[in-house]
């Protein structure tokens, strides 16, 4: 791929951030937190991933593209490191969310989910718009 078709690749990974985004906070809205945290949760996932993409760099598993995204990009203070914790705290949520029938979700914890969210998507975006 050449420099543009990899910011072309990475726009589109934002855009699936920002649809994922959307539809926690429908999700959010019509009390469903549990699925709110999910598409929260690949909101943030879509927005690494776009970050990746500009130097074309892709892991097939969730842990290892977090991982890569914390010790490349976190680490090293291009995003800052709170956004890393959250991220941790996101996958962490969204794992109990999907897997653990007895998990409750706490209306709070989703909200904070989607601030996340936004949050990484806006960073995103400014680190993307300048590349």
């Amino acid at each position: 791929m050449d420099k543009k078709t990899d910011l072309d690749l990475a726009k589109y990974r934002l855009e699936q951030a920002k649809e994922s985004l959307t539809d926690a906070e429908l999700l959010y809205r019509n009390k469903r937190y549990k699925s709110a945290n999910n598409r929260a949760y690949y909101s943030i996932f879509y927005s690494v991933r776009a970050v990746l993409t500009i130097e074309r760099t892709d892991f097939k598993r969730h842990k290892d593209v977090i991982g890569y995204f914390n010790q490349h990009y976190v680490k090293t203070e291009i995003f800052p490191r709170e956004i890393g914790k959250r991220i941790s705290e996101a996958n962490r949520i969204r794992e109990d969310s999907d897997y653990d029938d007895e998990f409750i979700v706490k209306q709070s914890d989703t909200a904070e989910q989607i601030d996340t969210a936004k949050r990484l998507i806006e960073l995103v975006e400014k680190y993307i718009y300048v590349q």
